[in-house]
């Protein structure tokens, strides 16, 4: 899967609301200077709904201090974003009611934004998948790169929505806390 993610970084598109010129988007959604769906936000992290969704859910959690490297995160920052992918990774597959999920995070290979972040990615659902248009079934590496092709912007009010579900949960589930 990860071949044709580098090839699609080349001339990648970037979002609308991100300065062609910032020093970094994420830091820009952290200050609060760049728009976001927060879903959770503590001192030391903030997880946000992807604004290039891979499938409807997923779900972005960043440490709040500028690291581009997952190897040079300190271990308080990388404990609290362990911790807040848990927490974040329970409450969106009770909300979706889908327990299947990815956890994917990249240093330098694929790594689109230049500070570390961890993806939360729902699983697709057998039932739902999109109808095929050859006879043969397509191999696994065929429906990733149909999957990755098909992405399209985050609906805002769709995101609203469920950002504010999965607040919700995060806010009345066991043991969490959400701070927004």
């Amino acid at each position: 899967m990860t071949s044709f993610l580098i090839g699609s970084q080349v001339n990648r598109k970037v979002h609308k609301s991100w300065k062609a010129n910032a020093p970094c988007a994420f830091c820009g959604v952290i200050s609060g200077e760049l728009p976001s769906y927060k879903v959770y936000e503590d001192e030391h992290v903030i997880a946000i709904l992807d604004i290039m969704p891979l499938r409807p859910g997923h779900t972005l959690v960043i440490p709040k201090v500028h690291c581009p490297r997952i190897s040079d995160l300190s271990p308080e920052y990388a404990s609290k974003t362990g911790e807040t992918v848990s927490k974040v990774a329970r409450a969106l597959t009770e909300v979706l009611d889908n327990p299947g999920l990815n956890v994917v995070a990249n240093q330098v290979y694929a790594q689109a934004v230049d500070h570390v972040h961890y993806h939360i990615i729902p699983a697709p659902r057998l039932n739902e998948e999109p109808p095929m248009v050859k006879k043969d079934p397509p191999t696994r590496a065929m429906m990733h790169r149909m999957e990755f092709e098909s992405r399209e912007e985050l609906d805002e009010d769709f995101a609203k929505e469920l950002a504010a579900k999965i607040r919700a949960k995060l806010s009345h589930g066991p043991g969490m806390l959400s701070h927004l």
